[in-house]
């Protein structure tokens, strides 16, 4: 039996701007051009206009309730976990949900939730990438043990496997999105959207390719107002960075593969760092919708 829920994506009712590729709904160029903005992400306000395909706009974006509906059964090979907007129209939590919301917060799309072992997963290579679980031979797949943060994306990123980072050991991209490591006390629920701050970041090294890790935290968890950067992370969650590191690099040994490592001299770097990650990945994404490069097998709905 499919389920439907009610979750909100970000602030309802609420206007904010972005720079974002739009395919239902986006708001037409206003009279001055787009101008300004976080780290190249544009920012201006636009008049509603309805449109049938995505064009490539700086857009104002209104953040409605979004709601997710459940196929199949939990932990089957047909579950899965679709959004859909205002109206009841399936949208991609990949291509449609904003990235940025301003003043350095950004949405966050829970896969796997805290303390549980189900590897939940965008699936970007189907229709409006919905949340599956992920399969190896036919096979259902499972972390070892569980994940002790919650889990999941950054909408509207992703990392090019074409794009050699040479500050990172010149790897290429994992070709998904950037992942991102939400470290609040709350145990969230697959498919809610957070609105989080990146605090750090970790060049993860998975069999070649880089997998860049986000650390950040809801807003809405008690200790947001305390961690800002990587040092308060330390300070207010100890040995979490660390334990972080290990989770990741380790997770794979009990299926008899090597480790994973980490670049960067195996230690986290900033938030100013975390933040240059994901404008290199917001701007590789763009690319890839405007099909500035080849998108293989990915869905671009």
């Amino acid at each position: 039996m499919a389920a439907t829920r009610v979750i909100t994506a970000a602030a309802a009712a609420t206007q904010t701007t972005s720079c974002f590729l739009a395919k239902r709904a986006f708001f037409s160029p206003a009279k001055k051009s787009c101008g300004g903005g976080f780290r190249g992400l544009c920012f201006n306000r636009r008049d509603l206009v309805l449109k049938s395909k995505r064009p490539f706009s700086c857009s104002a974006i209104y953040n409605p309730q979004v709601k997710v509906k459940e196929e199949g059964q939990p932990e089957s090979l047909d579950y899965r976990v679709f959004f859909l907007d205002g109206s009841g129209k399936k949208i991609s939590p990949w291509h449609d949900i904003p990235l940025t919301l301003g003043d350095g917060v950004f949405n966050f799309i829970v896969e796997i939730p805290k303390e549980s072992k189900a590897k939940m997963e965008v699936a970007t290579d189907e229709d409006f990438t919905p949340i599956k679980q992920d399969t190896k031979k036919g096979k259902l797949r499972y972390y070892p043990y569980n994940i002790n943060w919650n889990y999941g994306l950054l909408p509207q990123t992703w990392e090019d496997p074409s794009l050699a980072n040479s500050e990172v050991e010149g790897a290429f991209g994992d070709n998904d999105p950037v992942d991102v490591v939400e470290i609040g006390e709350a145990q969230r629920k697959i498919g809610e959207v957070l609105k989080i701050k990146p605090l750090a970041a970790l060049a993860m090294i998975d069999e070649g390719e880089l997998d860049w890790k986000i650390v950040a935290i809801s807003l809405d968890d008690p200790k947001a107002h305390l961690v800002n950067d990587v040092d308060d992370v330390e300070k207010h969650f100890p040995g979490t960075l660390t334990a972080i590191r290990d989770w990741f690099r380790d997770y794979k040994i009990p299926d008899g593969k090597p480790a994973n490592r980490f670049a960067l001299g195996d230690k986290p770097v900033n938030k100013d760092y975390a933040l240059k990650i994901i404008h290199e990945t917001n701007e590789s994404w763009a690319k890839l919708v405007k099909r500035s490069v080849d998108a293989g097998d990915l869905s671009l709905f």
